[in-house]
């Protein structure tokens, strides 16, 4: 997690303002009576089964009075030749664009910490909002190898003196509570694809001794990428296959000691990727992915670079972005050199110190239209659950979860990212493919899928004044009026 955070907000029309990551995140989340936050997602039917038929669009809706409830349908009309009613959002179904993988967020040690003090019933009843297919259907998901930030305690799984062969190796720690709840969380959603990110390695293997800050030593390369293998190889004996890992989180900065980080350098990432970690999964068969970077917009350019090394890209041929700096534009930059690597967003989260942490979806709405229209496969908020203070937390941030399990009540409320998370992880399937929708409108971003099974999913977020819309395929146009501070999906056939 960067601290300095440099932001090219959208719709500042390029003006360059410095955040620190509590104002990034103030930026980015919105609140809610708990009344009204408390409240489920409606029942939506069976994911692949919608048909609102022919001529006909369904819509949702999430805005002050509204949690992704439906609204009266919409019909497609011949275009006329008077003027538009309203701006225009011009889609073109036959222009398609990258496939998606799906969306979630990370079960970090703090999630499963809070998870687990659930009762079985509450804890049964949220696994099943959150990752049943027919609910939010959360399929893309983190998990920390050792410990983030966001842990009951600073852990690894080979602390102590120099260990190099690695015989001390354990993942008891994880066999508490954060294994089982992975198990429970795919056998909800069985296309659950999780992805493994380390905040730092074993301390002994880093100039300084520690988990917190510091810097990887070459002369454990080897090491390291066994303790990668042993991760894997463990948690797949547990029954919990890992489909992906990144080399290090937020390769960028040692957060300045505070928290478990690690300071990689490019050179260093190409050369443990490329002569150790993927050599030494594909030498014992494991078929895990590797993802590059895992850090923010503005390093595009070590991207690009990692990406020109034809020994990187035998391993490794997609990157992980988090939006803590640069603007989302920076991962075109990438897919312009190198346009059959896969993109993934991969962290960003709300502050639950802000007034509007239970509101913000239209705001997070448009962060999720920006990075899927700048080429990313997945999105990944950040904790999917933490208290009502952002804990359990070893680090210096103000996070709140995707949704906040109260210390002593253990109710349950849902942030604005939770609500954004809904028009698009509920209605946009893995497999889906990203189409062209043309028209830059102040305060609006919009981005359109198709299924796999033809079914067309358009998600507007507007963070202005209701507005009135028309959408136009061709010969045909559709007008709605979208409310103030909004998100609207619409889908048809």
């Amino acid at each position: 997690m960067g601290f300095l955070l440099a932001d090219i907000r959208p719709g500042l029309k390029g003006k360059m303002s410095i955040h620190t990551r509590r104002d990034f995140l103030r930026i980015s989340a919105v609140g809610l009576t708990a009344g009204v936050a408390a409240k489920a997602l409606p029942a939506c039917g069976s994911p692949r089964s919608v048909d609102p038929g022919a001529g006909e669009i369904t819509v949702r809706v999430t805005d002050e009075k509204r949690r992704f409830e439906p609204a009266p349908t919409l019909v497609w009309n011949q275009n006329s030749s008077q003027k538009p009613r309203g701006e225009i959002i011009e889609l073109n179904p036959e222009k398609k664009f990258q496939e998606i993988l799906g969306f979630g967020a990370a079960f970090t040690d703090a999630s499963c910490y809070l998870f687990n003090q659930l009762s079985a019933d509450s804890r049964d009843q949220l696994f099943h909002e959150l990752f049943h297919p027919t609910e939010l259907g959360l399929n893309v998901c983190r998990t920390c190898i050792g410990a983030s930030d966001y842990s009951t305690e600073v852990y690894g799984f080979d602390e102590g003196e120099p260990d190099p062969d690695l015989k001390r190796f354990s993942i008891d720690h994880d066999r508490r509570y954060l294994l089982p709840l992975l198990r429970q969380a795919r056998a909800v959603n069985p296309e659950l694809f999780l992805f493994s990110t380390p905040w730092s390695p074993p301390g002994w293997m880093k100039a300084g001794g520690s988990m917190l800050g510091g810097s990887m030593r070459k002369k454990y390369f080897a090491s390291y990428a066994q303790y990668f293998l042993k991760f894997l190889q463990a948690y797949a004996a547990e029954g919990v296959t890992i489909q992906a890992v990144t080399s290090q989180n937020e390769v960028d900065t040692d957060q300045d000691g505070r928290m478990p980080a690690c300071l990689w350098g490019q050179e260093y990432e190409i050369e443990f990727v490329k002569q150790h970690l993927g050599p030494a999964l594909r030498a014992n068969g494991v078929p895990t992915k590797i993802w590059l970077l895992d850090h923010n917009y503005n390093l595009w350019g070590r991207a690009i670079c990692e990406l020109d090394d034809s020994g990187v890209r035998e391993y490794a041929n997609a990157v992980a972005w988090h939006g803590y700096a640069g603007a989302p534009s920076m991962m075109s930059k990438v897919h312009d050199v190198h346009p059959d690597t896969e993109m993934h967003w991969t962290e960003g989260g709300p502050d639950y110190t802000n007034p509007r942490y239970l509101t913000d979806w239209a705001q997070w709405g448009r962060t999720f239209a920006e990075v899927l229209r700048n080429w990313c496969g997945s999105i990944t908020g950040w904790n999917l659950a933490l208290d009502e203070q952002g804990r359990p937390n070893i680090g210096p941030f103000p996070c709140g979860g995707l949704v906040t399990i109260h210390s002593q009540t253990k109710e349950i409320t849902r942030s604005g990212q939770y609500w954004a998370f809904a028009h698009f992880s509920r209605l946009i399937r893995r497999g889906a493919h990203r189409f062209d929708s043309q028209g830059i409108l102040p305060n609006l971003d919009h981005v359109a899928c198709e299924n796999p099974d033809g079914q067309k999913v358009l998600v507007m977020s507007n963070t202005a004044a209701a507005r009135p819309v028309v959408l136009q395929v061709g010969t045909m146009t559709a007008d709605l009026t979208l409310p103030s501070d909004s998100i609207t999906t619409l889908s048809w056939k």
